[in-house]
């Protein structure tokens, strides 16, 4: 039995912040590493993690719902991006890198646990 719209359209916004919280931290890892590779990855990854987003939020779209448009201070707290800042200004790649495996192990388990509830096929396929 698949969940209700309303718990359908929550998970795939929690989803979207994650993507954007992704995004953001990408990016400010780009913009705080000096080695060319590193920027053009970390911009690269950035902007999948946006397309990501764009594309969870037709979804919700579709189902008559107000997607998420930024992440939130909370989400971007509770995901570990916040701490890629610090560790940016330090201008230190290995702690950049870190904190970016970090951010993305918080997304692997967002998507985990949105793939364990009973999401609709269609809306399945997406995430």
């Amino acid at each position: 039995m698949t969940i209700p719209n309303d718990e359908v359209i929550s998970t795939l916004n929690n989803l979207i912040e994650t993507c954007k919280d992704g995004q953001n931290g990408f990016q400010t890892a780009a913009e705080g590493v000096k080695n060319s590779e590193l920027k053009t990855l970390f911009s690269t990854y950035s902007q999948q993690r946006a397309q990501f987003a764009a594309e969870l939020q037709n979804e919700v779209r579709r189902l008559g719902g107000d997607p998420e448009k930024t992440g939130s201070v909370a989400a971007t707290l509770h995901r570990g991006w916040i701490d890629i800042k610090s560790a940016v200004t330090g201008e230190d790649e290995g702690a950049v890198i870190a904190e970016c495996e970090r951010g993305e192990d918080s997304a692997v388990k967002n998507y985990k646990d949105a793939q364990a509830t009973s999401l609709p096929d269609e809306v399945s396929t997406i995430v």
